[in-house]
């Protein structure tokens, strides 16, 4: 007697469907790099740490791509430390600044994150595509 699975087996794979089931698989993995928002550029320690922030704050309101409009609040790749500072931990603009979208009060004032505005710049630095 033979241990070979019988061809009604669920496990008896001839090579036409292994190979199937393997390019299969293969379109897939190519699908989800290609689907991942191109975020493959590597972060900076300080960027990575300012992603995690930004990932689990900012894309409540923020787009999770930062140079691209968010739901309620707009692109803000590339905003400086300064900026940051004034709206994240103080609620203001910085003098002579330009809201995105003027009139809008709609950010909320995370004093708490102070500390981090540092590494959120990094990430928004390092993130900023360049504009055509």
């Amino acid at each position: 007697m033979s241990n070979r699975p019988t061809p009604t087996s669920p496990f008896a794979a001839s090579p036409t469907r292994l190979a199937a089931v393997l390019g299969l698989a293969a379109l897939l993995c190519a699908g989800v790099l290609a689907c991942s928002g191109g975020d493959t550029a590597e972060l900076s320690p300080l960027a990575q740490e300012g992603k995690d922030i930004y990932q689990s704050v900012c894309i409540a309101c923020h787009n999770g791509n930062p140079n691209l409009d968010g739901s309620v609040g707009p692109a803000n790749a590339g905003a400086s430390e300064e900026l940051l500072l004034a709206i994240v931990v103080r609620g203001e603009y910085p003098e002579g600044y330009e809201p995105k979208r003027p009139g809008s009060n709609a950010m909320p004032v995370f004093p708490y994150l102070e500390p981090k505005i540092p590494a959120l710049a990094a990430y928004l630095s390092e993130v900023q595509e360049p504009t055509p």
